[in-house]
């Protein structure tokens, strides 16, 4: 629920989610609404929080049918100091989330498996909510594309481990079977103990073992019929991987209400647990010299464009950003940096994080994933121009096309129609059709000058996208309207608000800028007066602009 960049952390998962199925779309002219099953628990309502939201967003217009909710189980709490049960009250012992590990057991009671394949589901790909980048350019797709094209059990997304992070890493196991043959396998360890094996950090010594592990990062790629195997024993094996996590500060009221603070463990159950069984069942072995085929696999790329987490509150006196929300926004605008600047269009690069932690980031871009959500997509309808520091950009349409644009304070341009329109489904359910009636802006040769984003402002929230302006442009489109900008200067404070059914055109004119609203012809009321035409041309993707 947490409020990241304008909306909730699961918001933000849907939408990158459909930006997927949009390319899907726009490669192909099918619909693909992909089942969605979620893993709750009980704390601190989150179960109840999470079905209000969805409902409230009308299930994000993917019907309820495609969703699963299933909750945690929650395990007793000791105290780490004496070992005694921590109780609000006789008999009542406080209980927290018994670790993510047991998503797989509890996916099977359940019936996920057999959900996933009446909906004609062979693999899944599985992220944590507060990982805000995981969706970032290739990542995703590669890790499904290369495990279920290359018949995978179990693959891992990872990247650069942070040195002294407390994070685990991925790892290649070897062990020596009953027959004396060498067998291998990739594995993960979640809780890492390199200080009790003497394996010094990367941040002291260069040479560092630390370094050459890469991070786990808890993006997993599984097969479904293999995980449910394992998932499915009654047997300790469907939930190995068992720690007593000593780490945890538990905070609970008493019967009598006193307030209690303490250094709490909990029997905990790590995601670790599938890859060992995975190990055990799927390990693949080497005879005379010759490779099998290994089951495992692991797709890696930049750190930031895999793992950037907004899990922790970050305290005031606080000089680290790490796994906060602050440093998670960093994050996104160094990816967008990489994005846009490829692009031939000039903005300012972001340094590291100790220059932002008592100051605002140099400037704030948002773009919706469906503009990609591949960066060889979004490259192609952004070129040439510039964006000055201390800037605002904010793209929430995927038909959209940008050149030679010059920024210097806010443009934000808003669709409500940003990947297609809803229709309400024959269960009467609001459906979103994918390229149906969107939203649609083009700038050509276009100078946008206002005072942009109060940056003294002490009440700004960045990482919230909660800020004070003194000015902006702003482009608000509703239904299947479309905005056009050519050779114009826009400078100041302007809001174009383009009603659903109408194209608005802004020229410059004899006395100034010329506003030109007209409705949008009955035959392109679907498609929209243009649109981008994607095609697969050997192992990329080339655009197409079409008018129509």
């Amino acid at each position: 629920m947490l409020p990241f960049c304008g909306r909730t952390l699961l918001e933000g998962l849907i939408r990158d989610l459909q930006a997927r199925e949009f390319l899907h779309y726009k490669l192909y002219g099918k619909q693909c609404i992909i089942p969605v099953a979620i893993m709750t628990s009980s704390a601190k309502n989150n179960h109840e929080r999470i079905t209000s939201l969805c409902e409230k967003l009308s299930w994000f217009g993917r019907g309820r049918s495609s969703f699963q909710l299933f909750q945690q189980p929650l395990v007793p709490a000791v105290s780490a100091e004496d070992g005694q049960w921590l109780i609000t009250k006789p008999f009542s012992p406080v209980s927290k989330p018994g670790g993510h590990g047991v998503i797989w057991k509890l996916a099977y009671d359940k019936g996920i498996f057999e959900w996933f394949y009446d909906h004609g589901r062979k693999g899944a790909t599985v992220r944590q909510v507060s990982n805000v980048v995981a969706a970032t350019d290739l990542t995703l797709l590669a890790l499904a594309g290369i495990g279920l094209r290359h018949g995978k059990k179990l693959g891992f997304a990872s990247c650069k481990r942070n040195s002294g992070a407390t994070e685990g890493i991925n790892v290649l196991i070897e062990k020596k079977t009953l027959d004396g043959k060498w067998a291998y396998g990739l594995s993960c360890i979640e809780y890492t103990e390199f200080d009790k094996f003497g394996i010094t950090s990367g941040a002291c010594y260069s040479n560092s073992l630390q370094a050459e592990f890469p991070a786990n990062t808890n993006i997993l790629y599984v097969d479904l019929s293999s995980v449910e195997s394992v998932a499915s024993s009654n047997s300790e094996k469907s939930l190995p991987g068992m720690v007593l996590n000593t780490k945890k500060q538990i905070a609970y009221e008493d019967s009598f209400g006193n307030c209690h603070s303490v250094s709490g463990s909990r029997l905990e159950c790590t995601m670790q647990n599938i890859a060992d069984n995975f190990l055990n069942t799927y390990l693949s072995r080497f005879y005379q010299g010759v490779e099998d085929k290994l089951d495992t696999f692991i797709v890696y790329n930049e750190r930031r464009k895999v793992t950037s987490s907004a899990k922790r509150k970050r305290k005031h006196v606080d000089q680290s950003l790490h796994q906060t929300p602050d440093g998670a926004l960093l994050d996104i605008l160094r990816n967008a940096y990489d994005l846009l600047s490829c692009c031939d269009i000039e903005l300012p690069k972001v340094e590291g994080n100790d220059r932002y932690v008592n100051s605002g980031p140099p400037f704030l871009i948002f773009l919706h994933p469906s503009l990609g959500p591949l960066w060889e997509v979004t490259r192609q309808k952004f070129y040439g121009g510039s964006i000055s520091e201390g800037s605002e950009l904010q793209i929430e349409v995927a038909e959209f096309m940008w050149r030679n644009v010059e920024l210097d304070g806010s443009l934000i341009v808003i669709a409500g129609n940003v990947m297609g329109s809803t229709r309400i489904d024959a269960n009467g359910e609001p459906m979103l059709q994918y390229g149906r009636r969107c939203g649609r802006c083009r700038l050509q040769n276009v100078k946008v000058l206002n005072k942009g984003i109060d940056w003294s402002c002490g009440e700004n929230a960045y990482w919230k996208h909660s800020v004070q302006r003194f000015e902006a442009l702003k482009v608000i489109l509703h239904g299947n309207a479309e905005f056009e900008a050519n050779n114009v200067i826009l400078e100041g404070n302007h809001v174009f608000e383009v009603p659903d059914g109408y194209k608005m055109k802004i020229i410059s004119g004899n006395s100034g800028l010329e506003v030109q609203l007209n409705p949008i012809e009955p035959n392109m009321m679907d498609t929209g007066s243009w649109f981008w035409n994607y095609k697969i041309n050997g192992t990329h993707i080339l655009l197409e602009l079409v008018e129509l």
